[in-house]
């Protein structure tokens, strides 16, 4: 049974940072493409980085992220990350792991401006 599972989301002021973790069991973790999603009330979910398949070493990021978020990932903890710099009020949201074709649960992430 293939779980993922977030955590790390929570309320910080403008301009701090956030460590995302998603912990994935029960799938070949590194051949997969994976990354993490975004999603505000009334928007569809939108990608925020990700690794494409294969483990090519060059992730895929949406321009709102460039320069302040870095994802990464650990295959031998089959752990996906995603470091979040000098945050700001549009970055609240729900953030959602996703590896293959597998979702997290969500975790909530708040920025007060």
């Amino acid at each position: 049974q293939v779980q993922l599972v977030e955590s790390g989301g929570g309320l910080v002021q403008a301009g701090g940072s956030l460590r995302l973790s998603c912990a994935a069991s029960g799938l070949f973790f590194r051949v997969h493409a994976m990354g993490w999603y975004r999603q505000v009330p009334g928007k569809q979910r939108e990608l925020v980085a990700a690794f494409n398949p294969g483990g090519t070493p060059t992730p895929n990021y949406a321009d709102s992220a460039k320069g302040r978020f870095t994802i990464s990932r650990d295959n031998a903890k089959n752990t996906l990350y995603l470091q979040m710099n000098s945050l700001k009020a549009e970055d609240t949201g729900v953030y959602y792991c996703k590896v293959f074709t597998y979702w997290g649960q969500g975790t909530q992430v708040t920025v007060s401006s």
